[in-house]
């Protein structure tokens, strides 16, 4: 009876796995709450780290305190002894690092640099740490690993039995390509793989081709490319390897010019983003293509600065199913026709849920108002607006009160500047309707008091259950609701 309250409790705080606070009290209560909640807490480093550094110094330490007699005289040895000092010396309770499933190797790279290790050290301390996370006493889920990283992972003794049956993979394409090579030997169930493209030089490492190509399973790929896609070579190879992966690939980002034929193979996907670097003329290989892709199962489509008849044609082809939608157009490069666009949406997206936008005066009030009518099912909205002097808030803030569907309370606005009396307007309209969750951001690093105030007093009110206000774009952030 005790074994099964043990297991109880495990799904219990399994449930609390994002919740570090409540398991943090947890860990109060007695023994077997401390021991059950400790591996969740300690399963995740990432979550611990902040940009407090007193804060990351503990946790640094920790790390630390975990090396063996060995490992400890093997740096002594190298003088670093200021890390290894008896008077500090003492074996936690518990094996900390045995908890860890999930290996970010920046906050390896972040001990290095926090503690001022010599250039002519920093191998052998990595070394000896790496020992604490990659042994036959460790089944990692994930492994990240920076960019410049050198160290032969797959090298180290027992790395096989470690990482065999690793699910998440995140790297900078500017790292040892023979890392690459080696890990596409052990691993082969990765289900996820995030690829990170920051330099014009990076894509000369085609290591992670050979990665992609030997996975069993791969259900998601995602590329985040900061710079102009130049080597066309390296993305060719790239959706040949991942196109062998066609049938069980279900979420997918791009962030290059693809062939005109790389998005027809997915037809089960799930989740679909692509994003084109902004101010950057690509052609656009896909916009003629697009009317003849078969998108049956996508459920969400987010898009950034591709062009409109893409978007168009992209969800014409969905069969009804998505449920979230993020656009974001850049109004100062091309007219964007949202009649055309909004009219999509809501004869093609009767499901649909969540939606972003990015407006401006083109905007049809009249083709919104029946996006609202006919999506019933709409419970979240992001408007962001690039020119407010030529939008019309009120108008808009009028037909969302008029004609909202009841399941619609989620809003997000973003705007240069607010005219007070309309968004009181809508405030006062929305009575004896759902409670508002509300965001409201300004590029002002100061939020108006009087903007504030009127907030919290419908929030006394009951129109608004729940209210926040910031600055800047970090709108990029999607539904967090969800």
């Amino acid at each position: 009876m005790w074994r099964f309250n043990e297991d109880l409790l495990f799904l219990i705080f399994e449930k609390l796995k994002n919740d570090k606070k409540s398991l943090y009290s947890c860990l109060l209560v007695n023994r077997t709450w401390c021991v059950t909640a400790v591996p969740i807490l300690w399963r995740n480093p990432d979550q611990f780290c902040v940009s407090n550094n007193s804060k990351n110094v503990l946790l640094y330490n920790v790390i630390l305190l975990h090396l063996s007699e060995e490992s400890r005289e093997i740096l002594k040895n190298q003088g670093m002894d200021n890390l290894i000092t008896e008077t500090t010396y003492h074996r936690p309770l518990f094996n900390y690092m045995s908890f860890w499933k999930y290996l970010i190797l920046h906050i390896l790279e972040d001990i290095i640099s926090l503690k001022m290790i010599e250039k002519s050290n920093a191998s052998i301390l990595r070394n000896e740490i790496l020992k604490l996370f990659i042994n036959k006493n460790t089944k990692l889920i994930q492994l990240s690993i920076p960019r410049y990283f050198d160290s032969q992972l797959h090298l180290i003794p027992e790395a096989e039995c470690c990482l065999s049956e690793l699910e998440i993979f995140n790297c900078d394409i500017k790292i040892d390509q023979n890392i690459l090579k080696g890990l596409a030997k052990i691993c082969k169930s990765i289900k996820k793989i995030t690829l990170y493209v920051t330099s014009y030089d990076s894509t000369d490492n085609y290591g992670i081709f050979n990665l992609i190509e030997v996975q069993k399973n791969l259900n998601e790929f995602y590329l985040f490319n900061n710079i102009f896609p130049k080597h066309e070579q390296f993305y060719k190879t790239l959706e040949e390897s991942l196109i062998k992966h066609a049938d069980t690939v279900q979420h997918l980002r791009i962030g290059w010019n693809p062939n005109t034929r790389f998005l027809s193979f997915f037809v089960n996907l799930v989740y679909l983003e692509i994003q084109k670097l902004k101010f950057i003329n690509w052609y656009d290989p896909i916009a003629n293509n697009s009317k003849n892709l078969s998108l049956p199962n996508l459920k969400i489509l987010k898009v950034y600065y591709i062009p409109l008849i893409t978007t168009v044609n992209l969800i014409e082809n969905t069969t009804g199913n998505l449920s979230e939608i993020s656009i974001h157009c850049d109004n100062d490069t091309y007219y964007v026709d949202y009649k055309i666009l909004i009219q999509t949406i809501y004869q093609n997206c009767p499901n649909i849920r969540y939606l972003k936008l990015s407006l401006d005066r083109n905007l049809s009030i009249p083709e919104f108002e029946n996006l609202l009518i006919n999506c019933q099912f709409l419970n979240g909205l992001i408007i962001n607006v690039c020119k407010d002097y030529e939008f019309s808030w009120d108008k808009l803030f009028q037909v969302l009160a008029k004609s909202s569907p009841i399941s619609l309370f989620k809003f997000k606005f973003y705007s240069k500047v607010f005219k007070l009396k309309d968004i009181e307007s809508f405030f006062s309209s929305w009575k004896n309707r759902n409670p508002i969750l509300l965001r409201i951001n300004d590029s002002r690093i100061k939020v108006d008091q009087k903007l504030v105030n009127l907030t919290e007093e419908y929030k006394a009110k009951g129109v608004i259950k729940k209210y926040s206000f910031g600055y800047g774009m970090d709108l990029i952030e999607d539904f967090e609701w969800i």
